[in-house]
């Protein structure tokens, strides 16, 4: 982005500070309107933030697509944003006045101590990057919105020693919702997931078909996920949705594969073979080979023959 600012955002006072918003009712979490928000920019930049944000946005104008479509639900567009990532806003979301939506703030502090401290890591979708956003329907909209609305309820009550423990299962629950989703999303976002893989594969056999393989061996998560434009967490997930593996079983099931037509319709010895495919050291290849078929290399092409 031209002209590119970065603001860091330590606390929810903080933010709630920035954005012209009144103080918020709780230091550790916060919902917010997301309508009643000023953001501070007359150009393109990005805030980071040193807290968790799930941001739902019925009616977002700035840049922002799912890969190179647009969504299949006009509404209900859902973010998730871990600590230390930058979201970056375009010059026609700043200036957009007609948005409409919540943020749920959540700061690590009020984790501290409660199963969702480390738990909340293993939620992949805090990994995706924004144009891997989640699409609702108007029901499931309507389930994350009164989540949140209930989680405003208790903090806005008087505090006691249960309120953190049901604002932690209210948060879960949210989060828990939201892996249900992004499931469905992998399913019924058919032309999409399908696009993917049909990119993946031709990716795949450009790459095994070229020099790269010999000199780098087979490609990695990062590489192949950069390759496609999406995240290495967002790929996998979807891999194990329509394929049932993560992408690095599916990356060696490949090589797998480009390993049997080696040795079913050529003289190479295993070693040369190997060599070709990247290893350092045939052993290594050969171990490989025998955990995906259960037969060493020679084996399967005695087999074959």
């Amino acid at each position: 982005m031209e002209n590119r600012v970065i603001h860091r955002i330590k606390t929810i006072s903080e933010y709630h500070k920035v954005m012209g918003l009144p103080k918020p009712e709780h230091p550790l979490i916060s919902v917010v309107d997301y309508g009643a928000i000023q953001l501070p920019c007359k150009a393109s930049m990005g805030f980071l933030f040193d807290f968790y944000s799930i941001l739902i946005d019925r009616d977002f104008k700035g840049n922002m697509k799912y890969g190179q479509q647009s969504g299949d639900f006009e509404e209900g567009v859902l973010f998730f944003m871990a600590p230390g990532q930058v979201f970056e806003v375009s010059l026609a979301e700043a200036e957009n006045t007609n948005r409409s939506g919540r943020v749920l703030l959540i700061h690590p502090d009020f984790l501290w101590k409660t199963t969702l401290a480390k738990k909340i890591r293993q939620y992949d979708f805090f990994s995706y990057s924004v144009n891997e956003a989640l699409f609702l329907s108007d029901k499931e909209e309507k389930s994350i919105l009164a989540i949140m609305e209930g989680m405003v309820q208790e903090y806005r009550n008087n505090i006691d020693k249960f309120s953190d423990t049901v604002i932690i299962a209210q948060l879960e629950l949210l989060l828990t919702y939201a892996e249900r989703f992004y499931q469905r999303q992998f399913i019924t976002r058919k032309k999409y997931s399908h696009t993917i893989l049909d990119r993946l594969e031709s990716l795949l056999d450009e790459y095994f078909n070229s020099d790269q393989l010999s000199i780098e061996g087979i490609p990695t998560v990062k590489y192949v996920a950069s390759s496609l434009n999406v995240s290495a967490g967002y790929l996998s997930n979807l891999l194990k949705v329509l394929t049932g593996k993560s992408t690095q079983h599916y990356l060696q099931d490949r090589l797998i594969e480009h390993a049997k037509t080696q040795l079913s319709t050529t003289n190479q010895s295993v070693s040369e073979i190997a060599y070709g495919l990247g290893f350092e050291h045939p052993q290594s290849f050969s171990r490989l080979f025998k955990s995906r078929t259960n037969l060493s290399p020679l084996a399967f092409r005695e087999k074959f023959n």
